[in-house]
């Protein structure tokens, strides 16, 4: 009996220290992985995103230049960049995994394979599909075929000149008291 006991006292021993030695790479693994982030920045420059090892966004940065574009256009690029940058979590993830664990370790091996359900490619960046703003505002009705060409409206005509006041006549009277007396005489 002696030998038993000693024999499970070993076996006990050496399940102690692989799991300490798991414990301490899974450690190491989770140390790696917890420091590190991905940043993604577009083409054109106007805009970074960073997010840590986890996913979560931890910096945004639209240069100035961006003011030019639409916001619904840069918006759409920073969520497209932030999905570049999660889909990358798994290659993260898989290269601290080899360095740590070793790439043969099944429970690793779980960990990248739900980062990568969790965080898929993003599909294929379209074209830009927005429509051009209206540059053009008209305030009259359009012109159609139906209607008559419009002529540039003439200017009005100038007022006629004021009449000069009419006199009353004086009625007929034979007497011219009105001056005064007879203008012949």
């Amino acid at each position: 009996m002696p030998d038993s006991i000693d024999a499970s006292d070993a076996m006990i021993d050496n399940w102690t220290k692989r799991l300490e030695e798991n414990a301490a790479r899974y450690q190491a693994l989770a140390d790696r992985v917890q420091g590190q982030s991905v940043t993604e920045r577009s083409k054109d420059g106007t805009v970074q995103v960073t997010v840590d090892s986890r996913g979560l966004l931890k910096n945004l940065v639209i240069a100035e230049t961006a003011t030019s574009k639409r916001m619904a256009e840069v918006s759409a690029q920073v969520m497209q960049l932030v999905q570049r940058a999660q889909a990358r979590i798994p290659e993260l993830l898989q290269q601290a995994m080899s360095e740590t664990t070793g790439t043969g370790d099944q429970a690793a091996a779980e960990i990248v394979r739900e980062a990568q359900s969790t965080f898929p490619q993003p599909p294929p960046e379209p074209e830009p599909a927005f429509p051009e703003p209206d540059r053009v505002r008209r305030f009259l009705p359009e012109d159609n075929d139906e209607q008559p060409p419009r002529t540039p409206p003439q200017p009005p005509a100038p007022p006629a000149p004021p009449q000069p006041p009419r006199r009353r006549r004086p009625a007929d009277n034979d007497d011219d008291d009105d001056f005064g007396g007879p203008i012949l005489s």
